[in-house]
């Protein structure tokens, strides 16, 4: 295994840890997960959607054919995530240091880099064989 799988590997790994780690907060409804989705209006139904969309996120991360669309998924959930940081709840929740803002940037970073490396396994949809379509 060189250098550059090795990088891969432990964004993969950073990525998937941190978003599996915080779901025992919104499946166990914690008050914090709580307290933050009723914050932007969107508890409980966005705690739990936002759990599963994470965890999936997490298992394509983790298989190597499908890194780049767990990372797509994850971009996407960690960029609402931020943006509710940055909007509406502020970095700092429940005096936790900034905590959760700080692994939502992490995240998002891991994944944005990780997306970048791996884009062909999403590019390779829209290729035409692929699709079955044979134009002339």
């Amino acid at each position: 295994m060189n250098a550059k799988n090795i990088f891969y590997w432990l964004l993969r790994i950073v990525a998937a840890y941190i978003l599996l780690q915080t779901l025992s907060f919104k499946f166990g409804a914690k008050p914090e997960s709580i307290y933050i989705f009723t914050k932007v209006g969107m508890e409980p139904w966005g705690r739990i959607g936002s759990g599963i969309v994470e965890l999936i996120a997490s298992i394509l991360l983790l298989v190597p054919r499908t890194t780049a669309w767990g990372a797509l998924l994850a971009l996407g959930t960690m960029s609402g995530a931020i943006f509710f940081h940055l909007t509406i709840l502020g970095v700092e929740v429940m005096n936790d240091g900034g905590q959760l803002f700080f692994m939502g940037i992490t995240v998002w970073l891991c994944c944005a880099i990780l997306l970048i490396a791996y884009r062909r396994q999403i590019l390779r949809l829209f290729r035409k064989k692929e699709l079955g379509l044979h134009l002339k």
